[in-house]
């Protein structure tokens, strides 16, 4: 008879580790749920990585430092220059903004929030029906970072699921909660839209922008994005009994071009700013945007992608929602050449999406190691 999962875990010395694996590969929410009063050993972070909850884990404010507001409505009005101005300055400074009058209904986004927490309070044998280590899975549920890589696990489950196309992907999706895949399709077209939109800001702000002239004002540079790949992303990180020994997410940076996210109301996002990490304090209503890898290679530097992490606590689970968009899988991401010079110099190397997952099918993916990867050498 195998050993009770608390006494595997919380044994100072594991006979089985093969026994205990399996049970870390169930996910934080399974642990949680099997009664877990100590952090496994397999979550501990070696101290220099550990988050130092009393000297970092205060808000902007306390730093006197807020991110960029972006009010949405102002580039559909006669503001429109001075919001992509404000636009360009966000992405160039901090690489993060939040969006607010963004003009997606708040039933879209109650629902998703909430089919997302329903999803995760699933029993085990029903979310495990999607677990999976294929990355190309139109529907995914893990845990952790990369869990085939990780040395090292982070608090946190996650249910990964594919939008494009969505008549394609859709059929793959959980069935249960009954209302989730309906809830998902509304707020990835949502969320689509809102992308585009962004995109052909962004693409002005860059001096990129092209549009054809009469009744119909049409963005010709933005049609290459259109039918790009979405990936959204539920994040589950558990009230943890001890939260200073461990993570949601390690430091990273996001694959792609920008990245939408949804948070509930308990705080835990970090981003890291002139060397310090500081805390994103959830503000209602509004959308936290990033810029990805891909989009600081698509700039050619000019905007940078920006290390954040996730922090975790012991009194509330959080939830949270990433719409990550880019270009279709198949296609290469590469330098504007309308952004290479004498003066500004080719920066990267082009990319693909089979390149992305050859490298994190054996690298470790803290920091910005992929991005690295495809600098060139000046």
């Amino acid at each position: 008879m195998l050993l009770e999962m608390g006494s595997i875990l919380e044994s100072s010395t594991i006979e089985n580790e093969e026994i205990e694996n399996q049970y870390l590969q169930k996910g934080v929410r399974h642990l949680c749920e099997r009664g877990l009063t100590r952090v496994p050993s397999k979550y501990i972070l070696p101290i220099n990585e550990r988050p130092n909850l009393g000297d970092t884990r205060v808000n902007a404010g306390n730093l006197n430092l807020k991110l960029p507001v972006i009010d949405f409505t102002q580039f559909q009005s006669s503001d429109r220059c001075q919001a992509i101005h404000s636009l360009e300055k966000a992405c160039r400074e901090f690489g993060f903004f939040q969006l607010v009058n963004h003009g997606i209904k708040d039933d879209v986004i109650l629902r998703m929030v909430d089919v997302s927490r329903r999803f995760f309070e699933l029993a085990f044998d029903e979310r495990a029906k999607y677990m999976s280590k294929d990355m190309a899975s139109p529907a995914r549920y893990g845990t952790s970072f990369n869990q085939s890589n990780d040395k090292v696990f982070c608090w946190r489950d996650f249910l990964k699921l594919s939008c494009q196309p969505l008549e394609d992907t859709v059929p793959y999706w959980p069935s249960s909660p009954k209302d989730l895949r309906e809830a998902v399709v509304n707020y990835s077209k949502s969320t689509n839209f809102l992308y585009l939109m962004l995109m052909e800001a962004i693409l002005e702000s860059l001096g990129l922008e092209e549009t054809t002239e009469g009744a119909e004002r049409k963005s010709r540079s933005i049609e290459e994005f259109e039918d790009g790949s979405q990936l959204i992303v539920a994040n589950c990180y558990p009230a943890c009994p001890e939260p200073d020994l461990t993570l949601g997410l390690p430091p990273h940076s996001d694959y792609g071009l920008l990245t939408l996210l949804l948070q509930d109301e308990v705080e835990g996002l970090q981003i890291q700013h002139e060397g310090r990490w500081v805390t994103v304090e959830p503000l209602p209503n509004s959308f936290v945007v990033n810029v990805g890898d891909h989009l600081e290679i698509f700039s050619n530097g000019r905007y940078k992608s920006v290390l954040h992490r996730v922090l975790v606590n012991s009194c509330k689970s959080r939830i949270s929602v990433a719409s990550l968009h880019s270009l279709p899988f198949n296609s290469m991401v590469r330098p504007s050449p309308k952004l290479i010079d004498q003066a500004n110099p080719l920066r990267y190397k082009d990319t693909d999406f089979a390149t992305f997952l050859r490298f994190v099918s054996s690298h470790n993916m803290n920091t910005k190691t992929f991005l690295e990867s495809r600098k060139l050498t000046t």
